[in-house]
């Protein structure tokens, strides 16, 4: 059962910089198939399991979710389709990390504008007369990754 490229848990952590509980996650979602198992109960991995778990990693580091990287094994085990799914599904988050981004953008410039307001108008004064705070609960403020800017 067991072969010299065969590798422990342990083992397969240290070379895919993962975490053992990570690796376990990824078995028990379905994302690694199930490992076999010697006599004494030790979860034994294959190099293909290496190589699927350091493309798992790597979607993880790219930000793709675990559906999306379900769905990128699943094309990357599929040598009869093209590539186009996966190029969509990169297109598709792409998208989405600019969403975030130009959320992240008008965040920043209401925390600049925060910062500016409270050097202008009241640095040094008694924190709950702070414009942060004044601000912060004013209910009627435009949020800062709405529609608007504060």
């Amino acid at each position: 059962m067991s072969s010299t490229n065969d590798l422990t848990i342990g083992v397969l952590a240290a070379e895919t910089q993962c975490s053992v509980p990570t690796i376990r996650y990824y078995e028990e979602i379905g994302l690694l198939p199930k490992a076999q198992r010697l006599p004494g109960g030790h979860r034994i991995y294959a190099k293909a399991d290496q190589w699927r778990l350091m493309f798992i990693r790597r979607c993880r580091d790219f930000g793709f979710s675990i559906e999306q990287i379900r769905e990128l094994v699943a094309l990357a085990g599929s040598p009869d389709r093209d590539c186009t799914a996966a190029r969509d599904l990169a297109q598709d988050h792409l998208a989405e990390v600019r969403r975030k981004l130009k959320e992240l953008r008008a965040l920043e410039r209401s925390l600049k504008q925060f910062v500016e307001d409270c050097n202008a108008r009241c640095l040094g004064g008694p924190a709950g007369a702070c414009v942060i705070i004044e601000d912060l609960t004013t209910p009627n403020q435009t949020s800062c990754c709405g529609s608007g800017t504060r």
